[in-house]
């Protein structure tokens, strides 16, 4: 025990003594570490924006779309929004929305623009992942509203003069009745360039008798369990045609990607990949400048083997110089990603805003180190190897 003591204690005294040796031979070390911690904390930062991007056009696992329609011609919306309405009721899916397209005529203070709308439900907005860039979205208590109510995006913003949402701004939908609605919130271009569009409740539809350019019969979103997502869509399948009859053709299928988690995967190992690159790069710096040195110690080890060294006590002692300088430039390079992650917008090189900001990969962190012990482990071996061939007759020699 004694004597491995002071083994750690040598290779301790030889980092110590050897400082700036030890700096220049694991700067490759430091860079490496620090890259393999940032690269995995970039590559959970992407896998969460293209969640969040595929949740916001998509829908979240698993979000099944129904359609409903006719071979003999348009199914009437009255008999189809009722059987949505019994169906979530009856399977007590808590996030469900109809969503129903249409175009709607809107006077702004410079004249009518036809307005592309959407009608959905007020759980619409957790199962897309909609975050108003001002205002709010739509809460269960706007059903009961005395005016209809819009959340509409930038471009209409724009249009409508860009005014503060807490005066209440309001603009006419025009029709066979024309009511004028209140601008709650403002949500994000979807892309550059977007025409001004609008959501509106699907309550508000029937209420005021809000009549678009044309209409669609309304389809069905449920945010269900992925676990069950075929099992229900069956059952939802023969419920829909035992009640508008067998006429109908009733259309179920995953809005959102089912081979999300495979593309995860794959980016994953990808991050890996690239981390392992990075640290073994950053080794062979290591061994190269190890064995360089080892040549310009030969006396130094000559007189240890002298002085009663054993073969073991060399090989342990020269190889746990690396082990101890590798975990301190480890820690370095953990040190530096944080300060990286930390000050650097990430989001915006990424190529998107994230909303749930991963945490720091403090796995990665520690793997990182543990990396870095072991390959200075690895890139130790051979210089101890070497030193362990040393005979006291070389000193001499030197």
């Amino acid at each position: 025990m004694t004597g491995l003591a002071a083994a750690f204690a040598e290779a301790w005294d030889e980092v110590r003594i050897h400082k700036v040796r030890v700096i220049v031979s694991l700067i490759g070390v430091l860079i490496a570490v620090a890259a393999m911690t940032v690269i995995t904390a970039l590559g959970d930062m992407a896998r969460q924006a293209n969640a969040e991007h595929s949740e916001r056009t998509s829908g979240r696992p698993a979000t099944l779309s129904v359609n409903v329609w006719s071979e003999t011609g348009m199914v009437a919306a009255e008999p189809v929004v009722t059987a949505y309405r019994e169906l979530v009721e009856r399977h007590s899916v808590g996030y469900a929305s109809q969503v129903g397209y249409s175009e709607n005529v809107m006077r702004f203070a410079d004249g009518s623009e036809p307005i592309s709308t959407i009608a959905v439900d007020p759980q619409y907005g957790e199962m897309h992942r909609i975050e108003p860039l001002h205002g709010r979205w739509f809460a269960a208590a706007d059903a009961d509203r005395l005016a209809p109510v819009l959340v509409v995006n930038e471009m209409f913003y724009q249009r409508l003069g860009a005014p503060d949402l807490r005066t209440n701004p309001t603009v006419v939908i025009t029709g066979t009745r024309p009511v004028r609605a209140t601008v709650i919130g403002v949500t994000r271009d979807a892309y550059e360039g977007e025409m001004p569009g609008a959501y509106l409740l699907t309550s508000h539809l029937d209420r005021w008798e809000i009549q678009g350019l044309y209409a669609s019969t309304p389809t069905l979103e449920l945010w269900v369990p992925p676990d069950s997502a075929d099992q229900l869509t069956e059952v939802v399948r023969s419920d829909l045609v035992s009640r508008l009859g067998d006429d109908v053709q009733v259309e179920i299928y995953r809005a959102d990607p089912e081979d999300f988690d495979v593309i995860d995967s794959q980016l994953q190992w990808v991050v890996r990949g690239v981390s392992v690159i990075a640290l073994g790069m950053g080794a062979l710096g290591l061994v190269n400048i190890a064995l360089v040195t080892i040549k310009y110690r030969v006396r130094e080890i000559g007189v240890r083997r002298s002085f009663g060294a054993t073969s073991a006590r060399v090989f342990f002692s020269v190889m746990m110089e690396s082990v101890f300088a590798t975990a301190v430039a480890g820690l370095a390079g953990v040190v530096l990603a944080v300060a990286i992650v930390k000050n650097v917008p990430i989001d915006e090189l990424i190529g998107g805003a994230v909303t749930d900001v991963p945490e720091f990969p403090v796995g990665a962190a520690v793997q990182g180190l543990v990396a870095a012990t072991v390959v200075g482990a690895l890139a130790g071996i051979l210089p101890a190897t070497v030193a362990v061939r040393v005979k006291v007759i070389d000193a001499i020699r030197f």
